[in-house]
């Protein structure tokens, strides 16, 4: 029996990452385990960031950060849950006059065997592993903070009817939706904030991807479809539906955007998962001691999966995107490029023929490596006023 959580879809929740909060631009961020360190940890992994103007209420922004990879549905009796040594931030940008995190949002979780004489995960109404989170919420860069959610609920695994639904041996629940529609909290501050199991929602051909960047052998076609790395596996999440009002840097509406690159209403969005610099091992037990450190991090998307290489995975997960022009000659110059490109090795990668890097886009431009693009574009005066003024 598989014993998969319902997925974020399934509660209003569409993934797509934010860039302007006027008109809801999307993008997606992805990483499962993309770096040596992170991916013995996966408590504190980032798998994916998403961020959109929510569908059911176009005035709010809808903020997901996803965690802990590959979780197997059905990985019992210790389930998957978040970490309670670990500090799990949303960190979100809307000045250009301040220099570190203009909000913050930190999660912080326990957890509590209520019954530690059965090897069930629930049983007679009790849940072991029950966990619950404190939220706060930082305004200054961190300086100073405000709990906004004392103690929310994350919902237990979807274990199956029995441990579910069942009043005599179980929690007694109508089913698996009430409770994770029940674990859904409005913050002292007025957003909206649900933490727990869902199905994976990202897609993404890991296999294919990692064979060289050769999708699958003989290119990809109906009769060769991309497969699914991450179906039938879940991620804890950390979602927050927030009033654009409370994001835009002076308290404005949506209304009050001008166009749809007013910079009154672009934001940054950033995730992280921070431990304590010691852990100490004793019989039966660990404790964590010492400064945090940043050890996860994620918010352009696949960008420490398929850009950063592996000698530079672990410290990108540490630094501040602030300090990224540490990273730049790997964006200048990508490596899946390579394999797109006819004049280095992308006559070995027939997969990705659909994706060849043009040598004259509209008649002149260059896009192959090392050659300029619409860089020799930079200052005409035709970019004034558009998205492409340099």
């Amino acid at each position: 029996m598989r014993t998969k959580s319902y997925s974020i879809r399934r509660l209003g929740i569409v993934p797509a990452l934010l860039g302007v909060l006027a008109f809801g631009f999307s993008a997606r961020a992805s990483s499962h385990r993309e770096a040596p360190i992170i991916c013995l940890d996966p408590q504190a992994d980032n798998t994916d960031l998403y961020a959109f103007r929510s569908p059911d209420d176009p005035s709010t922004i809808t903020i997901i950060a996803n965690y802990i990879p590959f979780e197997s549905p059905d990985g019992g009796p210790n389930y998957f849950t978040f970490g309670t040594n670990v500090r799990y931030e949303i960190h979100i940008k809307n000045k250009t006059t301040t220099t570190g995190d203009d909000i913050t949002y930190r999660f912080t979780f326990s957890k509590v065997n209520q019954d530690t004489t059965t090897f069930f995960n629930i049983r007679l109404g009790k849940q072991n592993i029950k966990t619950t989170y404190m939220c706060e919420k930082s305004t200054d860069g961190g300086s100073t903070w405000t709990t906004i959610v004392t103690t929310g609920i994350v919902p237990p695994p979807n274990i199956g009817p029995r441990s579910i639904e069942n009043a005599t041996v179980g929690l007694g629940a109508t089913n698996y939706m009430s409770l994770m529609t029940s674990a859904i909290t409005t913050a002292t501050s007025s957003e909206k904030v649900f933490c727990g199991p869902v199905d994976d929602p990202f897609f993404v051909d890991l296999a294919g991807a990692f064979d060289l960047g050769n999708f699958r052998p003989g290119g990809l076609s109906t009769a060769n479809p991309p497969k699914d790395g991450l179906a039938r596996f879940n991620c804890h999440t950390i979602a927050l539906k927030i009033p654009i009002s409370m994001l835009q840097a002076s308290g404005l509406s949506v209304s009050s955007a001008t166009s749809i690159l007013d910079p009154n209403f672009v934001i940054g969005v950033w995730a992280s998962a921070s431990r304590q610099q010691m852990k100490t091992l004793a019989t039966g037990s660990s404790s964590y001691t010492g400064s945090w450190v940043q050890v996860s991090r994620i918010g352009m998307p696949l960008t420490n999966e398929v850009i950063i290489p592996i000698g530079m995975k672990d410290k990108w997960n540490a630094a501040n995107p602030a300090n990224d022009v540490q990273f730049a000659s790997y964006f200048k110059n990508p490596e899946l490029a390579l394999y797109m490109d006819n004049s280095a090795f992308g006559g070995a990668v027939p997969a990705l023929n659909a994706l060849r890097v043009q040598t004259a886009s509209l008649g002149s431009f260059d896009f192959r490596n090392n050659h300029k693009g619409l860089w020799i574009l930079k200052g005409n005066a035709a970019l004034v006023g558009t998205a492409g003024q340099g």
